[in-house]
């Protein structure tokens, strides 16, 4: 069967994690492009008196383009496994997603914004679970 037609429940949902995690990231990155200035300055402010306020600006950059990189990767790979099933593009895209949440929750729990980091996990589990099912995929 072609790799176009098959479209079994495993791949429905892993590329179903893909374009969600594509919809998330990209939105959040093209938000801190789109307003860099004033994301730049919020973040300053959160980690001012932090031990990481001297390198706050470099970090929201890092952030940003993690965020944009597994966005992109994310949507466009679930598009390419949907299509051709190949799944290196998303599995990519779904680890870059882990990892900027890992730091996204980092910073917050180092700024004391407890109640915003909690509310990453249940992002970085479906990122993780999504890791997983592609493991799956043979």
């Amino acid at each position: 069967m072609s790799p176009i037609f098959d479209h079994t429940l495993l791949k429905l949902i892993q590329v179903a994690i893909s374009l969600f995690a594509g919809v998330l990231f990209l939105q959040s990155g093209f938000d801190k492009v789109f307003d860099f200035g004033g994301n730049k300055s919020y973040i300053q402010s959160v980690f001012a008196k932090t031990f990481l306020s001297g390198v706050s600006s470099i970090l929201f950059v890092v952030i940003l383009i993690l965020e944009v990189s597994a966005g992109i990767l994310s949507f466009l790979g679930g598009v390419y496994y949907f299509v051709e099933g190949q799944a290196d593009f998303a599995i990519l895209g779904l680890e870059l997603a882990a990892l900027s949440i890992l730091c996204l929750f980092t910073g917050q729990r180092i700024a004391k914004d407890y109640a915003g980091a909690a509310s990453l996990v249940s992002y970085f589990l479906l990122m993780v679970f999504g890791i997983y099912l592609f493991s799956l995929h043979g």
